[in-house]
C-alpha cells in the first residue's frame, strides 16, 4: 500500500539569542491508509512541531514532507487547497465555536467548501452520529462535557472524510477514562474510513490504540523500543 503522508530527512531549527535549537532532526516517516500512528514524547519533545510541519503549517528547514506524492515546499502547491481538501487536525481542546451549536461546528468545514445545503445536512447528521452524538446536535459547547466537546471536534475533522488526520495531545484536557475513550473513538474511525492518521501524546495509557507507535525524544523521531 502507497503512503498518503511521507516526510523525508525532515528538520526544523529554531533561532534563539542562545544559540540554534534543533526541534526536530532528520525524521523519516511513511503513514498508509487506515494506519493510527501514535508519537509518543514528553512536553518540549518537539511533537506539535514535527505536525504543524507535516500539516503545512509551517516549513521545515531542511526536508521535506510529501502529501499524496505531492511536495508541500514546491512553489506550485497551493497548500491551502491542499489542506482544505486532505488534511484534518484535532487540537486539545477541540477548538470549537461557543456560540455555535454542536451541528454548526461540524458544518463550518462543509461551508467553506461551499457543499450543496441538503448534502451538507446529510453529512453533519452522519459525523454527528458517529462520534454518538446525534442527540446533542443543538447544544453549543459550554452546554456539552470535555468529552463531548472533544467528539464535536473529531466529527468535524472528518466530516470532509480527510486522507489525513494530525491530532496534537487530543486527551490533555481530560480524565483518563474519557480519555481512553476519546482514543478508541479515534482508532475506530481511522480503521473504519481509510484515514491515516498521526496522534502526538505523552499519555502512556494512549500507546496501545496504536497500529505504530514512533518515540520524538531531543529532535529525533524513532520506533519506540518494546
Amino acid at each position: 500500500m502507497t503512503a498518503v503522508l511521507r516526510a523525508e530527512a525532515l528538520s526544523r531549527v529554531f533561532s534563539s539569542p542562545s544559540g540554534d535549537v534543533v526541534a526536530v532532526r532528520d525524521a523519516e516517516l511513511a503513514v498508509e491508509p487506515g494506519e493510527l500512528v501514535v508519537i509518543a514524547g514528553k512536553s518540549g519533545a518537539g511533537k506539535t512541531t514535527l505536525l504543524t510541519m507535516l500539516g503545512g503549517l509551517d516549513r521545515p528547514s531542511s526536508g521535506r514532507v510529501l502529501v499524496d506524492g505531492i511536495d508541500l515546499a514546491d512553489p506550485a502547491t497551493d497548500i491551502s487547497a491542499l489542506r482544505g481538501a486532505r488534511i484534518a487536525s484535532i487540537f486539545q481542546t477541540g477548538g470549537l465555536i461557543p456560540v455555535l451549536s454542536a451541528a454548526e461546528n461540524v458544518e463550518v468545514p462543509l461551508r467553506i467548501r461551499r457543499v450543496d445545503p441538503d448534502e451538507r445536512d446529510r453529512r453533519v447528521a452522519d459525523a454527528l452520529r458517529s462520534v454518538g452524538l446525534e442527540d446533542h446536535t443543538r447544544q453549543r459547547p459550554g452546554e456539552l462535557s470535555g468529552g463531548q466537546q472533544q467528539r464535536v471536534g473529531i466529527a468535524r475533522a472528518l466530516v470532509m472524510a480527510p486522507g489525513i488526520l494530525l491530532a496534537d495531545e487530543p486527551t490533555a484536557q481530560l480524565d483518563s477514562e474519557t480519555g481512553a475513550q476519546i482514543m478508541d473513538l479515534i482508532a475506530r474511525l481511522v480503521h473504519d474510513s481509510g484515514t491515516a492518521a498521526i496522534v502526538a501524546t505523552h499519555d502512556p495509557a494512549m500507546l496501545q490504540r496504536a497500529d505504530r507507535v514512533l518515540e520524538l525524544h531531543d529532535g529525533v523521531l524513532r520506533r519506540r523500543e518494546q
